[in-house]
């Protein structure tokens, strides 16, 4: 059997807090350590034991309480895809009633370190105060303990506990910190102060489950669900009158009845969690209702104190406000005046160096114009036209009759996508042209292919596509003659106008017979 892991997990009674301390335990193979965590609380302390994920199986006992002290069991828990699952058998358990008539059978319940109590099962007496259970949690760590319950389907666990698990000497491994709470309903929780419950007269020829049923039911009414969760308490009356017709049958269908019976169980506990939790939210929404109408009234009080105050102090304040008109209006005037002197100033400088200024800027946008066709020209052909400049891509950049971009081209596009960003106010019209070799459809949509690709390109190198455009003319726009190669191969090329205010030019408009523009 592989070893499992274990950790101490503190387990604490409903209200009941301390502070822990830790003391570690070496275990029986002196390798690996056990890490036990106590506290003293009002009720007990019982340890958790993680079970690691596939790590095999390994067994666990239980303990009798104080309330049962003669009970005691015994559990395999081992590790399935996904789950656990836990054989467990108990002994020495006493008729759940003994405890209350509300109680009618006992629950199987895992308790996270977190404090989170999921149950697990059901635990049915036998005849001889033996039972047996086979069920499975995805919880991994966890402590278990046996309470007595009114019906199976509960979601917290009373505190009438009669088994809690106990590590054995056998069940050992490495442990981390953890603290752990988790609430017990109070015994006679489940039946409020005052309220008329009748005890259960148990049959011997009808399932425990039917019992369950009405328990589940009368305790549904008891919190309230007839007014607060009417709809899922009707169901499951009218569900509870479908249990008592089969029960009253002469010859009993007791799959069919421990169906129903458990279906009623399910409703009903459904109905009690929504009466339970719209009667608290009722109560709460009386207290806000209560503390919003008290703020209300302190406030509307604070309100009229504050008036007038206030009023009391706008009227003195009112004098002082005449009084600072009068000097205000003075100073107003004499900054008027100042004003208007300084504006006059300022006039007469900006025209005496509006002139300096226009030069110096037409000057500036030459000087850029021509560091930028320096700059161009030295990685690929640029001339200075009045569109602007005009990078030639020449047909040699691309594949024949296609227009993928060469590495060649790439590494120049590149170098020339690198000067642009230092101007974010340049635009592109990239524009493809072809030779009159093949037809006018194929080489009007080379043209705007070659255009595209080569705006693509510029915006993977992060020029914005809103300062581009693309444009193909085909073989519109010749350079050269077409019947020479030489002449061929200056017309098919891409040419890149570089236009914009900041270097005195724009790209001009598109005639109207040229192809429509390809924006990005």
């Amino acid at each position: 059997m592989q070893k499992t892991a274990m950790l101490a997990a503190v387990l604490v009674g409903l209200g009941a807090c301390a502070m822990a301390q830790a003391q570690t335990v070496v275990s029986s193979e002196g390798n690996q350590r056990v890490v036990v965590y106590r506290v003293n609380v009002v009720s007990r302390t019982t340890r958790a034991v993680s079970y690691k994920h596939r790590s095999g199986s390994t067994k666990i006992d239980f303990a009798g309480t104080d309330l049962m002290a003669a009970a005691q069991g015994e559990a395999r828990v081992e590790s399935k895809r996904g789950a656990l699952q836990i054989k467990a058998e108990f002994s020495g358990l006493e008729r759940p009633t003994a405890f209350g008539s509300e109680y009618l059978t006992y629950v199987l319940w895992a308790i996270s370190p977190e404090g989170r109590a999921v149950n697990i099962g059901e635990v049915l007496v036998g005849d001889n105060h033996r039972s047996k259970l086979d069920v499975t949690t995805d919880l991994q760590a966890f402590a278990m303990i046996v309470t007595a319950e009114p019906y199976y389907a509960v979601r917290r666990p009373s505190n009438v506990v009669v088994l809690e698990n106990v590590i054995r000497p056998d069940t050992v491994g490495a442990s981390e910190v953890v603290d752990a709470k988790f609430e017990l309903i109070d015994r006679g929780g489940y039946i409020p102060t005052g309220y008329n419950f009748d005890p259960v007269i148990l049959d011997s020829k009808l399932p425990l489950e039917f019992f369950e049923a009405r328990n589940a039911v009368r305790i549904a009414k008891s919190d309230g669900a007839a007014t607060f969760a009417t709809s899922s308490y009707d169901k499951a009356i009218e569900q509870l009158k479908e249990a008592d017709e089969l029960a009253s049958m002469r010859h009993i269908e007791e799959k069919a009845l421990t169906a129903k019976s458990r279906e009623v169980v399910q409703t009903a506990d459904d109905a009690r969690e929504i009466a339970v939790k719209r009667e608290d939210a009722d109560r709460l929404d009386a207290e806000r209702d209560a503390a919003a109408g008290q703020v209300a009234d302190a406030t509307a009080k604070s309100d009229a104190d504050m008036r007038a105050r206030r009023h009391a102090e706008e009227a003195g304040a009112e004098a002082d406000r005449r009084r600072a008109d009068a000097d205000h209006a003075a100073v107003a005037a004499q900054l008027q005046t100042q004003a208007a002197q300084a504006e006059s100033d300022r006039n007469r400088a900006a025209a005496a160096n509006s002139d300096q200024q226009l030069q110096q800027a037409v000057q500036d946008r030459e000087e850029l114009r021509a560091k930028l066709l320096q700059q161009f020209n030295a990685i690929l052909s640029t001339r200075d036209t009045a569109r602007g400049l005009v990078v030639n891509l020449s047909d040699v950049l691309f594949d024949t009759g296609k227009y993928t971009l060469r590495p060649g081209a790439r590494e120049k596009l590149s170098k020339i996508s690198g000067i642009i960003l230092v101007y974010p106010d340049l635009r592109l019209a990239i524009e493809g042209n072809t030779d009159s070799v093949g037809g006018d459809a194929m080489n009007q949509t080379l043209s705007e292919q070659r255009a595209k690709a080569v705006l693509d390109y510029l915006a993977m190198q992060n020029i914005p596509t809103t300062s581009m455009t693309s444009q193909g003319f085909g073989k519109t726009q010749p350079v050269a003659t077409n019947d020479t190669a030489e002449g061929r191969q200056q017309n098919r090329r891409v040419e890149m106008i570089v236009s914009g205010d900041v270097i005195g030019t724009a790209v001009g408009p598109v005639s109207q017979n040229l192809p429509m523009n390809h924006q990005p």
